[in-house]
Order: C-alpha cells, then sequence, then structure tokens
C-alpha cells in the first residue's frame, strides 16, 4: 500500500533547518560552558557540576509539563508551533547571559547567576521550544518514510552546526576580543542566528487537522515491511465503544501512566539520555586536545572526522531503512560496530596515534548516524502505539522525552565532566596537569564513550517498536 505524501522538498529542509537553532544553543552550551566557566570565569569544575545536576531535577519536571501543555493547545498555528516559536526568545536572552557572568561579582554571586541563567534556560525555554519542535514530526506528515526523512534531514542540520561550532568558536572567541568580552560577543551571535533560522524554520510547515492524524491507516508507522514471530497479546482499549469525547479527555496524571505503560517510550528515553551523555563526553574533548595532545585546534579536526561521516550517513538513512526493511536491524547493527570502533580509538589513544584514532572515530560516526535519522521517527511509532493500544493521541507529552533526553543527558554529562575534572584534580590554565588528571583525561574521553554505546546497543536490541505496531494491525485490521 502506498503511503499518502504530505510535504515537499521545502517543507522538509524548512524543518530540519530547526536545528541549526538548537544547536546554536546545545552545542555551544555542552562543548564550551565549562571550559568558559573554569578557565575565564573562575569558577571550580566541581561546583559547577553540582549545581548543572541540581538543575537537572527542574528539567525533568518540566519537560512532561510542557509536553502535556502542547497537547492541550488547540491555535489557528497549531499545537506545537506556538510552543517552537516564542520560547526561542527566551533562548537568545539566556545564552547571552550565560556568558556574560559579571566579572567584578564574588564568587557566590557567580554561582548563583549561572544558575538561575542555566535552569531559565534548560528548564524553561528550551524544554518548551524543543518539544514543540520535535513533536511537529508526528503532527505535519503520517507518512512513515517522510518522518525519517525529517529525521535525517533534521540530524544533518543538528551535526553541521555542531561541526561548524566546534570548528570555528575557539578563533571566533579571540576575533571577538578574547576571554570573557570575546565569549560574550560570540554568544550574541549565535543567539541572533538561532531567533532567525527557528523562526523560518516555524513557518516552514503546517500542522495537520485533528481527523487525518487520527485517521485508521496501518501504514502511517511502515516506515518498512518485515516479517517476525507473533507477539504478545496487547491490553487493547476499546475502540469501536469510546466516543469522541472519551478519546480526546485529556489529563496529566493520565498522560504519565500512558507513558508509564508504554515499554518504548522508557526504552526510547533511556536511549536519548545515553546519547547525549555520549556526545557531552565527547564535547569534553578540548581539554583531552589541550592537555593530552597538546593541540586545542585538534578539537575542530575530530569534530569533522565525527560530523562529516555522521552527516554521510544521515543522508543515506531513509534509504538504508527501506534497504533491510525497518530501523531496528539497521540500528542495532549500527550500534555494534559503532561499539567496536570506538574501542579501537581507545588504541589509538594509549598509543597516541592520532590518525588512527579519526579513523575509528569516523567509523563509530558513521555506523551511529542512522540512529540518530530515524530516532524521531521511532518516537513517532511509539506515539502510535499508544494510540493503537489506549486510544489517546498524546504527541506532545510523548515527544517531552526527545527533550528530556537531551538536557538530562547533556545536562548529567556536563556536569560529570566536572566532577571528573575536580577528582582528578584539574588546575585551570596549568601548562602541565597532573598525572591523576590525564589518567582521568583518558577515562572521560576515551572509555566513556565506548562503555555508553555498549549500553545503547543492548537497550537498541529490546526496541522492537515497528514490530509491536505491525503485529497490532495484523491482530486487529482484519
Amino acid at each position: 500500500m502506498t503511503e499518502k505524501k504530505y510535504l515537499r522538498w521545502y517543507n522538509k529542509i524548512g524543518y530540519g533547518s530547526g536545528d541549526i537553532a538548537g544547536n546554536v544553543i546545545y552545542a555551544f552550551i555542552s562543548t564550551f560552558v565549562m571550559i568558559y566557566l573554569t578557565d575565564t570565569a573562575g569558577l571550580n569544575a566541581g561546583i559547577v557540576g553540582t549545581l548543572m545536576m541540581i538543575s537537572k531535577f527542574f528539567d525533568g519536571f518540566t519537560d512532561i509539563i510542557f509536553g502535556a501543555l502542547i497537547d492541550k493547545t488547540k491555535t489557528k498555528m497549531g499545537k506545537a508551533r506556538p510552543w517552537m516559536l516564542f520560547p526561542y526568545i527566551g533562548n537568545s536572552l539566556m545564552l547571552i547571559m550565560i556568558f556574560a557572568i559579571p566579572a567584578g561579582w564574588g564568587d557566590v554571586a557567580k554561582y548563583a547567576y549561572f544558575f538561575i541563567t542555566y535552569t531559565l534556560l534548560n528548564a524553561v525555554f528550551y524544554t518548551a521550544n524543543n518539544i514543540a519542535y520535535s513533536a511537529l514530526t508526528a503532527l505535519i506528515t503520517r507518512n512513515g518514510n517522510e518522518r525519517v526523512q525529517m529525521g535525517s534531514i533534521r540530524f544533518i542540520f543538528a551535526f553541521g552546526t555542531s561541526l561548524a561550532l566546534q570548528a570555528v568558536t575557539v578563533k571566533a572567541v579571540d576575533w571577538c576580543g578574547g576571554g570573557a568580552e570575546g565569549w560574550r560577543n560570540i554568544a550574541i551571535i549565535y543567539a541572533v542566528i538561532g531567533l532567525v533560522v527557528n523562526t523560518i524554520s516555524v513557518f516552514s510547515v503546517k500542522e495537520l487537522p485533528e481527523e487525518e492524524l487520527e485517521k485508521e491507516n496501518s501504514a502511517d508507522t511502515d516506515a518498512a515491511k518485515f516479517s517476525a514471530d507473533a507477539y504478545p497479546d496487547f491490553e487493547l482499549a476499546d475502540k469501536e465503544n469510546r466516543t469522541e469525547d472519551e478519546s480526546r479527555k485529556y489529563s496529566l496524571p493520565g498522560a504519565a501512566k500512558l507513558l508509564l505503560a508504554n515499554k518504548y517510550y522508557i526504552i526510547i528515553c533511556a536511549v536519548y539520555i545515553l546519547t547525549q551523555l555520549f556526545s557531552a563526553t565527547l564535547s569534553m574533548g578540548i581539554y583531552y586536545m589541550t592537555y593530552i595532545l597538546g593541540d586545542a585546534d585538534l578539537l575542530g579536526t575530530f569534530s569533522l572526522a565525527i560530523n562529516i561521516p555522521m552527516i554521510c550517513g544521515l543522508l543515506l538513512t531513509p534509504y538504508l531503512v527501506k534497504k533491510c526493511k525497518g530501523m531496528y536491524k539497521l540500528n542495532l547493527t549500527g550500534y555494534m560496530i559503532a561499539t567496536l570502533a570506538r574501542g579501537l580509538v581507545i588504541v589509538g589513544g594509549y598509543m597516541q596515534n592520532i590518525p588512527m584514532m579519526l579513523i575509528f572515530t569516523g567509523i563509530a560516526a558513521i555506523a551511529m548516524s542512522p540512529m540518530q535519522g530515524d530516532l524521531n521517527a521511532l518516537i513517532a511509532a511509539c506515539s502510535d502505539y499508544t494510540y493503537r493500544t489506549k486510544g489517546k493521541r498524546i504527541d506532545g507529552t510523548m515527544y517531552s522525552c526527545s527533550s528530556l533526553g537531551v538536557k538530562i543527558g547533556s545536562g548529567i554529562g556536563t556536569a560529570l565532566s566536572g566532577w571528573l575534572l575536580a577528582a582528578g584534580g584539574y588546575v585551570a590554565n596549568a601548562a602541565v596537569q597532573s598525572e591523576s588528571c590525564i589518567d582521568m583525561l583518558n577515562f572521560m574521553y576515551l572509555w566513556l564513550p565506548m562503555i555508553l554505546n555498549l549500553l545503547i546497543t543492548i537497550l537498541l536490541s529490546k526496541l522492537k517498536v515497528e514490530k509491536a505496531n505491525e503485529d497490532w494491525d495484523k491482530t486487529h485490521n482484519k
């Protein structure tokens, strides 16, 4: 059965460009905020890490709230687009403020200033914007292939933005005046770029009417067909006897119950958190390049080794999903390869063999790319699974797992990096770090990414949501 097409090429490009806006915030913060705070603002890495960790408690609470608010929103712009548009103004302001800590303040005031601005950015403005952006995947098309394409295009922009930021930011800070002035000025530039691109992205797509979203069509989540063993019976809502008012009735406790009843949601949340932890550990590479490889500019070289293969893999992802007849085997195989490749990066690191490290970093990146491209489609399939089995659409709340994972994973990752730096005895701007610090940097940049990839591989082996949806259709659409 041929799936109905909803989007033109410019809708897909326009939607995907929204991750430029997201990543001038996320990539800039995750890669550079710690070194700005330790080496420019003069703050302690361990204390900063603790503040970030506390901030994440607020994040976990507000993700579900904003997801619920999106689900309950009804405007001419739709459910998600207003929440994507207006909170980005707050994103831009908070980004500038985080990188403009007043130099004359005492340490206590600086820590309080950072905690407040960082929490407002992550727990309020970025949360609202990012959940809404992710939820649009399920709200502007019901076509499974288009969802995969959107995810791939989105992450091409994401990794392209990350690549550009990691390649130019260190030098750009110097061009913008260096020191505190340089960080503040580059934050202003990135904030303006993000605000403009986010606005363009919002108005490049339109949400489908609810009647269209709720049509029964077994093809809408079948990005591909595949054979499998019979799936266990589901606990189902009686759709035929449910009135329209009952199907649309919504409450936050009810939505939370639906989320927890969906085991695939739990798995995807865990995968999201671990992937962001992975990214956060690699973002601390600026310390590894500076104090072990002896050249901070190598951060840009390693960024190329990660992001160019990732972008190439994302371009191929829609084709590979079709070729492999589903996302499950493709994602699992990719992460098995990536885990092995990261193990060989460890070997290259201890040999101080930079070419070997770059080669296997690239292999790991291209192997990981399919899941980066189809993760949003997996969440859409997860949301469809809830609709099939429980009869309620909670796309905004379901997509809160993406924002939750991004912020908890990146926040914990950056916080953990601060704690580990402090535990290793890191001294800001020291010409040579202690042996304990060098050992810690090796663990952070070499060992942790491989361990995280292994954990993701185990979780992906359980993520059979495509099979669950297809088996439900086979059983109930006869």
